[in-house]
């Protein structure tokens, strides 16, 4: 009987633990589940079969200003996770998002031990910022798995093989047709503005955005009196979220139930979200959207001098024009807000404009093509596979 496979995987935060645990299924769907796991994540890794080396709120953090402060912590597991991956020598490392500590993590393994395959998957912006990145990954990364159509070509111009393999949340997507009976659970008529408030799933996030999104709200009730609003959240910042909401001067409906997320947004005629892969998840969900977000001034100092892209959300990046305001730093408060959001809630013309430009942009996320999931498995399985020949052939 053959050994099982023996993956070696790390996530940083929860989008990446989402991402993760899809890849883990889905390996061990294409395996006949021999397939073991070890490595770093969160909950949702758990449950498809890992026991983590330390809790992934460990380093979960973003912006200068809360990295600095624990750069001595984080250093040390980073050392940690790659000393265990070495220890373990197992038949893959895989490597999810978190590029500033898997990336430090992947240099580490390369050098304890050069025989280890690595892959990163999610592959580092390369196009918005450093671009150099591209050709250094060339000395500790073996294989990239990219979520954007645009991405492969820039690696592979430096040599690097990268491999388009679809973005996770269309997989996710349950379809449409659920709208209706989520207003009609919650006692909301069908003529009643409903709007997705979605502050953030990282606590620092959630702190920046709930005081600006409590006084857009208040601006929009004096345009909409019966204005609803409605929050997914995730049990990770839930707490948070429903405590902010208690003082937003509209109805809030505060939900943590994955389930509640999609017919949420389609229920609602627009959202208000911060910047990142949940404006992804309302394209699919074909809700007009404006995004918001502010980091620390130290990071975005930071950021403006070295991000070369014009957009920072990635359903106009696809479509190469502004489809979705983006709202950021300065330019994210009320009065902008509200009034970017206003004209999404009365403009049928701005809706459509942005209907149909999700559309195309979910055609070039893999919607309607083998799940992205199946496909980063069948590349990981495939770098194993060469690996395992260019052993034989040098043994030979």
């Amino acid at each position: 009987m053959n050994a099982p496979l023996n993956v070696f995987i790390t996530a940083g935060e929860i989008s990446g633990d989402i991402l993760a645990a899809q890849l883990m299924t889905a390996l061990k769907d294409l395996t006949g589940a021999k397939v073991a796991f070890s490595g770093v994540g969160g909950p949702r890794m758990a449950e498809a079969g890992l026991k983590s080396l330390f809790p992934i709120d460990d380093i979960a953090v973003m912006g200068l200003v809360d990295i600095l402060p624990r750069a001595r912590h984080l250093l040390a597991r980073i050392r940690q996770t790659a000393e265990e991956c070495a220890r373990r020598k197992p038949d893959i490392a895989v490597l999810v998002d978190a590029p500033g500590f898997n990336h430090r993590a992947a240099i580490i393994i390369r050098k304890l031990d050069p025989t280890i395959p690595i892959v990163i998957y999610v592959a580092p912006q390369v196009w918005a910022w450093r671009p150099g990145r591209a050709k250094n990954m060339l000395s500790y990364c073996d294989h990239v798995l990219a979520l954007l159509p645009f991405e492969p070509a820039f690696f592979e111009k430096v040599g690097l093989h990268c491999t388009h393999v679809g973005h996770p949340v269309v997989e996710r997507f349950p379809g449409g047709g659920l709208g209706g009976a989520f207003r009609a659970r919650h006692g909301i008529a069908p003529e009643t503005p409903l709007l997705a408030v979605l502050p953030g799933s990282r606590r620092k996030e959630v702190g920046r955005l709930s005081p600006v999104f409590a006084e857009t709200l208040g601006m929009l009730k004096v345009r909409h009196p019966s204005l609803v609003a409605v929050v997914p959240t995730i049990p990770h910042v839930e707490a948070q979220v429903r405590e902010a909401a208690q003082n937003w001067p509209v109805r809030a409906i505060v939900t943590a139930d994955e389930t509640d997320k999609y017919p949420a947004f389609e229920a609602a005629d627009a959202a208000l979200a911060a910047s990142g892969t949940v404006a992804l998840e309302l394209a699919l969900a074909g809700t007009p959207m404006v995004i918001a977000y502010k980091v620390d001034a130290l990071t975005a100092f930071y950021v403006r001098r070295v991000v070369t892209t014009k957009y920072a959300n990635l359903v106009n990046l696809i479509e190469n024009r502004l489809v979705v305001p983006e709202l950021l730093q300065e330019n994210c408060t009320a009065v902008t807000l509200a009034e970017a959001t206003d004209r999404l809630l009365t403009d049928d013309t701005a809706r459509a404009a942005q209907k149909s430009a999700f559309i195309h942009a979910a055609k070039a996320l893999g919607l309607g093509q083998e799940a992205p999931s199946m496909r980063a498995a069948r590349a990981v399985l495939a770098t194993v596979g060469d690996f395992s020949a260019r052993r034989v052939e040098a043994r030979s």
